[in-house]
């Protein structure tokens, strides 16, 4: 194992990463990086303008780079013979395409990236089925053992991540990044792809900024589609934007994701963005319209490493598109209005029945928003839900995807909006 990784954006050195005999971490940014016009940090949390940083920060941001779920570590550490614990050891295999814009290689590695030894291995339509099969019968089958391309990403839920250019699905390696990610279905939760899709659309219909996605059948397998917003085009070339979820910007492990479990809350994330972002009052505001939407859908996952930011040029940093949301109510034996909890407190409260106007009001003073501003945007998307409901049931029936779970969904939503509409509408001003 290699006792030193080079990080890399668009083949140039950043900085590197190195690991010590007690396996204590130590980031180094590169002076000619520091020294760059336009350069940023790879994370918040290890500013640019100090050169070394401890092994806290960059600890947490390997470990937000690699899948948040011990059994798919377990597998990962078996196949490449290195420890589940050692987050380095997992990058050093995988980090090749990561989420964001950085490249985590081995120094050995640079020349053949330099020399564009570059490579796409086109599949078949029956290549994909086969692979999305693989997933649905072992969570870690991300990649084959043959691959070239290995690949990370955050997350509980099975995936694997393709370049799409047309419609030909491929697996990139070397400096081409994948651009799209597929998740077959949960088991344990009938039509979660077409749940997801379908809240990314009730969140685009209220104007959020979302990321694209889309749910396709390959022969017998259905997968939702997630163009990552992390990838742009410029012509035929693919190019990484960089950006890292709030645990990574707050150097949080990812088992201090919920706020519950030590994560940060609804104030501190305010306070990152007011004191980070390009626009702070604007991404503020989005971020307290987005807990809120989650509110009113009954969308219970959406911890600090659902929401992340995008780190541009000269550190011009904004809050990231909405991704990785779907909603409880359709499921009866999972959704009980008495327990169901969100992943961040409103006015003190997680519970979602628990949660109504006075502790909205709460919030506002506890992150310095006007109420009025706050209650009179719920209001306002409870309003629409129901109409932005059924118009995106309909549409999606036209195009072919008519999964029982839609229509679940699209009463479930109409009549929780209502409700939360009335518990916003009651008690003193």
């Amino acid at each position: 194992m290699s006792n030193e990784l080079l990080a890399l954006l668009d083949g140039s050195e950043v900085g590197r990463v190195t690991r010590d005999k007690s396996g204590r971490l130590t980031f180094l940014y590169s002076k000619e990086w520091q020294n760059t016009r336009g350069a940023y940090p790879i994370s918040l949390s290890m500013p640019l303008v100090i050169q070394q940083h401890k092994h806290e920060p960059i600890d947490a941001y390997l470990w937000g780079l690699l899948p948040d779920n011990e059994n798919i570590l377990a597998k990962w550490a078996q196949r490449y013979h290195v420890s589940p614990r050692n987050a380095f050891g997992l990058i050093e295999k995988v980090g090749e395409d990561c989420a964001g814009a950085i490249q985590f290689v081995r120094p050995e590695r640079i020349k053949d990236l330099a020399n564009d030894n570059d490579n796409i291995d086109w599949l078949s339509e029956h290549d994909v089925a086969e692979r999305l099969k693989d997933l649905v019968a072992d969570h870690s089958a991300w990649r084959r053992i043959s691959d070239t391309g290995q690949f990370s990403l955050a997350g509980a839920q099975a995936k694997t991540a393709f370049i799409r250019k047309g419609d030909r699905w491929g697996i990139p390696s070397g400096r081409i990044p994948t651009t799209h990610i597929l998740k077959p279905p949960i088991p344990d939760l009938e039509g979660h792809a077409e749940n997801e899709h379908f809240c990314l659309e009730l969140a685009r219909g209220l104007g959020f900024a979302v990321a694209r996605s889309f749910v396709r059948r390959f022969e017998d397998q259905i997968a939702i589609v997630v163009e990552r917003y992390d990838r742009i085009f410029q012509g035929d070339k693919v190019v990484r934007v960089h950006q890292e979820d709030l645990c990574q910007a707050l150097a949080l492990a990812p088992t201090r994701k919920y706020e519950a479990e030590g994560g940060p809350g609804v104030k501190r994330i305010i306070e990152l963005l007011r004191a980070n972002s390009f626009e702070p009052l604007e991404d503020a505001s989005t971020f307290i319209d987005a807990i809120g939407f989650n509110w009113l859908i009954a969308g219970t996952d959406g911890h600090a490493k659902n929401y992340s930011v995008l780190i541009g040029r000269e550190s011009s940093i904004r809050l990231a598109p909405i991704y990785d949301i779907a909603s409880a109510l359709p499921y009866p034996a999972s959704f009980n209005p008495y327990k169901t909890r969100l992943a961040m407190k409103i006015g003190g409260e997680y519970r979602i029945r628990n949660i109504g106007k006075n502790e909205w009001r709460k919030l506002a003073v506890n992150v310095g928003i006007d109420k009025g501003q706050i209650l009179n945007r719920l209001v306002e998307f409870a309003s629409q839900l129901p109409d932005i409901a059924a118009d995106a049931g309909r549409r999606f029936a036209s195009e072919g995807l008519d999964h029982p779970i839609l229509a679940k969904l699209v009463d479930a939503v109409g009549e929780r909006a209502l409700e939360c509409r009335r518990l916003l509408e009651l008690g003193s001003d």
